[in-house]
Formats: structure tokens, C-alpha cells, sequence
């Protein structure tokens, strides 16, 4: 089918459906937004005008306006990229407007996305090209996928488009990321398997943007473990009050859709209380459970206290730890069982780090721990959970993990002794541990330092 047939064809059969003459099996998003190009819009669809491109002075008006959108997402678009870019696929970051404010792409590829305005400055509003990824996903609030003769004008019926709406903290909608391909041979299946890592990513630079928020405060992860989009974030002050909650919270909880908290929502208004979660400001993150008042299910739940001030590391390496993602830690499972009544005195508690970070250099095992705290082995490791919400073995890799973090941060000593001075039997173990707790490796964590 030549080019001309096909456009010929694409217009003819939108018009069937926007007059009501035929009924395709279209995606009601998809559906809805043909009326609307059509009749909100007056979009031809026929129409050989090349999408718009905004000035540089446009697009560096509006990376302004967003600059804190491009920052905190610049780590999720990389990763995303690195997954999409041998499919041949364009990663856009665009604001509420459309404009793309940020991309990732192929140099060599560029002049053929840029002719089609898939691309920096490109403006891709439905009101602007009718239905695409970008601009029906900013008009219906959800995520879309648009695969081809779904577009509403014949000229961008060669592009397959993904798009997911990106959330502030407030639960407004300040844009949307978006993957793009111009590849013929992409099958509607195989495109929809991108959509959906598209989906995941929004949601993790939602994640990012939430935890920089409420740097100062808890910050509160929580679902049913079946998925990170169904996840959802809270921010508590010092009095576990609720003072942020992304767009999920706030449907969740049945608080108000947009726009600020009061000040007077407790935590424990809303869940059976469970204190463990918040009980240590020195460390890093908790994890353990948390059931909703009136619901039997316990929810895995991963609590973050506030970012100290002065930081124990430097701020960019410290930051880059903490905002990172952890809802999708909940959706692989990661649990706690929730703790109990009773647990050890505070002074035995007192007596119990003390010992551990004193020998740290040694092996620490649980019979050593329970003669310092003058209990049996099962006693001791029964009580030392229901305080700590973690075993002994987890208390001591935490604090290994810790010691290392100061060391690497306030000394220049070889990652091989750090590895020994905090107890771990080589290089390569200590490496894997770090990474597990801190999100990357030693060497990463000192380079960012610096």
C-alpha cells in the first residue's frame, strides 16, 4: 500500500467514526480522543503540516519553569533508556503543555524523529496533533498507548507512542514521559510491553519528587504488594501526623484530591499502631507492616526518618540515596513480621550496640549477644525482634554497613581493609552487602563525595 493510499485510507476511516458511520476497535481512550481533535479541536486529519517546534527561547523558558522535574528525573530517564534504546525508541520528558522539555534518543536517529518533531522542543498537545501518547495522556490523566493508524492525523500514523502522567506531590499533574518508535515492524503486543515500563518509571520519578518534598520529614511506603503503581506515600512529622500523601494516599485514605494537608490527620487515625517503624532516627530505613483500621490485610511497609542536619555524608551522595525508589521494593516482597508486644529494656539495648560496634572487626554471633544481655539464645532473639522490628543478624549487618559509610566517607583507606575493619570476609562480600543497603556500590558512594 503506497503512502498516499494509506493516508487516504486513515482519514476516510476517522471521519466513519467520528461521524458515527463506522465503529473500529478502538481503545475508549483512543475513541474519545478522535472526537474530540475532531470536534473540540477541528484538527484535520488529513492535514500535511509539520507538528510544531517551539524556539529555543521557548524550550528554555519552560525547562525553567520545570527545572526541578528535569533534575529529579534525569536518573529514571537513563534507566529507562538503556531498556528501550535497542527497539530504536525515543525517551521525551514533556510539561503539562506537551513540550518536550528533555529526551533521550540516538544521535543517528535524530534527524528522523526531529522531522516528525519527536524530539526536544517538539509540542505535542491534543489540542496542538490530536490523539498521540503525550497529548491524550495530559488530557485523560492516564496513561495511553497509541500505536500507529490510532493517531488522529494520517501524518503521524507511522509513530507508536507510549504515555504516562507524571504527579507532583501535591497530586497535580506537571507532566507526562513518554517512549516513541518509528518502527514499521512494531507490533501493537510488543509496544504495549513498553507502555508498561513507561507506567513504572512516571511513578518512580513521582517517587523521587515526593521523598526530595519531604526530605525532612518520614516518609511512609506502604501496599498490598501487588504492584508498585498501586503503592502508596505518606509524609509524617515528628508527631507521625500527616502532612503529605501522593495521588494513591490521597485515594486510598479519602483525603482531599489536590493541593495541601492539614496538619491534623494522625497516622494512627487511619492504622493500627505500630511504633517500630519509627523508632530510630540514626539509621536508615525500616521495614515491617502496617494494616489499615477496619482491614484485616497487613500491607508491607518500608518507613525512611527524616534527613539529618548537618548529613553524616555529603548532601549529593546522601541525596541520591535517599530519594531513590522503594516502592518497587514492595512489589518484590519485601516484608517484615510485624512485631509484638514486650522486647528489651533500653539500657540491655544500650548494652547490645555498644558490644556489636566494638567488635565489629569480629564475628558477632547471637550466643555472644545473649550473654551480654544475660539471656538465653531463643529468649534473647525473640525479645531483640520485638524490640527492633529486625533479627540480631540484620542489627549487626546494619551497623557493619553504617561504620562502612564513615569510613568511606571521612577516610581514604583501600575498600579491602574498610571490608575487614567492619567485619566482612572480603572485598567482594562487603561490595554485594553495600549495595543491598545503600543502593550503590562503595566506590560509587565515596566518588559521590567528592
Amino acid at each position: 500500500m503506497t503512502r498516499m493510499t494509506a493516508t487516504t485510507r486513515h482519514v476516510d476511516q476517522v471521519l466513519e467514526v467520528v461521524h458515527g458511520q463506522a465503529d473500529l476497535l478502538l481503545d475508549a481512550a483512543v475513541r474519545k480522543s478522535w472526537l474530540r481533535s475532531a470536534k473540540a479541536h477541528g484538527i484535520d486529519p488529513g492535514s500535511h503540516a509539520p507538528p510544531r517546534i517551539a524556539t529555543a527561547r521557548e524550550v528554555g523558558i519552560s525547562r525553567e519553569a520545570v527545572a526541578q522535574l528535569i533534575d529529579v528525573a534525569r536518573t529514571e530517564l537513563d534507566y529507562l533508556y538503556k531498556f528501550v534504546r535497542p527497539a530504536h525508541y525515543v525517551v521525551l520528558l514533556c510539561d503539562k503543555d506537551g513540550l518536550v522539555v528533555d529526551h533521550r534518543g540516538e544521535d543517528a536517529e535524530a534527524s528522523a524523529f526531529r522531522r516528525r518533531g519527536v524530539w526536544l522542543g517538539g509540542v505535542w498537545s491534543e489540542a496542538a496533533e490530536g490523539t498521540n501518547g503525550i497529548g491524550t495522556s495530559l488530557t485523560e490523566a492516564r496513561p495511553v498507548n497509541v500505536h500507529r493508524s490510532q493517531h488522529f492525523r494520517a501524518r503521524h500514523i507511522e509513530l507508536s507512542c507510549s504515555g504516562a502522567p507524571i504527579f507532583d506531590p501535591n497530586g497535580e499533574l506537571v507532566g507526562v514521559l513518554d517512549v516513541s518508535s518509528i518502527d514499521p515492524s512494531l507490533s501493537e503486543h510488543a509496544h504495549a510491553l513498553t507502555g508498561a515500563l513507561t507506567v513504572a518509571t512516571a511513578r518512580a520519578i513521582e517517587e523521587r519528587l515526593f521523598r526530595k518534598r519531604f526530605c525532612r520529614q518520614w516518609t511512609l511506603a506502604a501496599g498490598d504488594g501487588n504492584g508498585s503503581n498501586g503503592a502508596m506515600l505518606l509524609a509524617l512529622d515528628r508527631e507521625l501526623r500527616v502532612v503529605g500523601a501522593d495521588r494513591c494516599a490521597r485515594g486510598v485514605l479519602r483525603l482531599p484530591a489536590v493541593g495541601a494537608l492539614g496538619d491534623d490527620i494522625g497516622l494512627w487515625s487511619r492504622f493500627e499502631r505500630n511504633e517500630t517503624l519509627f523508632q530510630h532516627l540514626d539509621r536508615g530505613d525500616a521495614v515491617g507492616e502496617v494494616r489499615m483500621l477496619g482491614n484485616p490485610a497487613c500491607w508491607p511497609a518500608i518507613a525512611t526518618p527524616p534527613r539529618p542536619d548537618p548529613a553524616p555524608w555529603s548532601r549529593l551522595a546522601g541525596d541520591e540515596i535517599r530519594f531513590r525508589p522503594r516502592l518497587d521494593a514492595l512489589r518484590r516482597g519485601h516484608r517484615a513480621t510485624a512485631p509484638v508486644r514486650g522486647g528489651l529494656p533500653p539500657a540491655t539495648l544500650g548494652r547490645i550496640r555498644d558490644y556489636v560496634d566494638a567488635n565489629l572487626e569480629q564475628t558477632i554471633d547471637v550466643a555472644s549477644l545473649a550473654a551480654t544481655a544475660h539471656l538465653s539464645v531463643y529468649h534473647f532473639a525473640r525479645s531483640f525482634r520485638q524490640s527492633e522490628g529486625i533479627t540480631p543478624h540484620a542489627f549487626i549487618l546494619e551497623r557493619r554497613v553504617a561504620k562502612a559509610r564513615e569510613l568511606l566517607a571521612s577516610t581514604r583507606l583501600p575498600l579491602s581493609e574498610i571490608a575487614l575493619k567492619v567485619g566482612f570476609a572480603d572485598q567482594s562480600h562487603f561490595a554485594r552487602r553495600f549495595r543491598q543497603a545503600v543502593g550503590v556500590s562503595p566506590g560509587q558512594f565515596r566518588k559521590l563525595q567528592n
